[in-house]
């Protein structure tokens, strides 16, 4: 899968970044390498689901796919 990422250079310094396609997906960094491997993380945690606190049957089948 490939994000388009908006990269913001911050008034007090360092950078910020958000990512459109993913609903209130944002993330900052004092440089750009920090930032970069935020990014990473921001992504990650958005598109996370517990899913012990969705209702799954029996026959209900959990799977990861890459995109």
């Amino acid at each position: 899968m490939k994000l388009k990422v908006i990269i913001h250079e911050a008034e007090e310094g360092g950078f910020w970044a958000e990512v459109p396609s993913i609903n209130g997906c944002a993330t900052q960094g004092e440089t750009f390498d920090e930032l970069l491997r935020n990014i990473y993380e921001a992504v990650e945690g958005c598109l996370s689901v517990d899913i012990q606190d969705i209702a799954i049957s029996k026959t209900d089948r959990v799977m990861e796919i890459a995109v």
